[in-house]
């Protein structure tokens, strides 16, 4: 993990916990007790955070005014989601027809895979979710069983990230992970923000095996964190308008394609 990337994990930490120790910071990034320390360090010295005895502390007025929630460097919800409609709702239709009864999975955050609640009324699943609307919808509209992860809630995204390693969904186990990302590319599955790439990124341990859900406009070079390569992609579902070159790169990478023709009509799940 980058320097920067860390920095702002850690910056977004310690917002919401007001103190974090050095295990705390070794714990959320990976990273060795003298990195961590680093990163304590100049929290301290932006004038952020106070040096106490085992970690750091958040100055009140300097750290609320630099940490104001800042917005996720990703398209909002509410603007993602009417776009390409029609292959999504395909897309997510044959993702849900992935899953058997009983099966345990994981899915992530985002407009491709929140077209999957509709398809999910009538399952009997447990599913493991860091979208909030998706587990909303799942609670009130379905039989599954929904358990969410610990972290901050993003309302633009309407995500709720979490880096830690070490929470309730450390023993979780799936067969299927279910993922969309904001563009596909020879490098693997990329994300626009570090902490989603990371909050991914831990999701991705629970599960034995991962399926994209990307429509064509995943294709085209966007974001800049691979949250992991095309090696750990056990299959990949987009729609006939995908261009023939991305065909060809994820055949080259022994990623299994499915391809779908896009709705003619759809309507949004409630």
């Amino acid at each position: 993990m980058r320097e920067r990337q860390r920095a702002e994990i850690v910056r977004n930490l310690l917002a919401e916990r007001g103190f974090l120790s050095i295990a705390d910071i070794m714990a959320a990034t990976g990273v060795s007790a003298a990195s961590a320390r680093r990163d304590a360090g100049r929290l301290a010295d932006a004038g952020l955070a106070d040096r106490v005895h085992g970690g750091v502390q958040a100055i009140g007025d300097a750290f609320s005014k630099a940490m104001t929630q800042k917005p996720l460097a990703t398209r909002s919800f509410d603007a993602s989601r009417t776009i390409n409609i029609e292959a999504k709702r395909a897309i997510a239709r044959r993702a849900v027809e992935m899953c058997a009864a009983g099966d345990v999975i994981v899915i992530n955050g985002g407009t491709t895979t929140f077209q999957m609640s509709d398809f999910l009324r009538h399952t009997r699943l447990k599913i493991l979710t860091n979208s909030y609307p998706l587990a909303e919808f799942l609670i009130h509209e379905t039989q599954n069983r929904v358990a969410l992860p610990g972290g901050e809630v993003y309302r633009d995204q309407q995500l709720i990230v979490a880096p830690f390693d070490d929470d309730a969904i450390q023993h979780y186990s799936a067969r299927l992970m279910f993922m969309s990302a904001i563009s596909i590319g020879p490098l693997g599955v990329i994300e626009g923000d570090p902490l989603i790439a990371r909050a991914e990124a831990k999701l991705l341990k629970r599960a034995d095996r991962l399926v994209v859900l990307a429509d064509a406009s995943k294709f085209a070079a966007r974001g800049s964190l691979v949250v992991c390569p095309l090696s750990r992609v056990s299959a990949l579902i987009t729609d006939s308008r995908a261009p023939p070159e991305a065909l060809a790169m994820l055949a080259e990478a022994g990623v299994q394609t499915i391809v779908v023709e896009p709705e003619e009509h759809s309507t949004e799940a409630a």
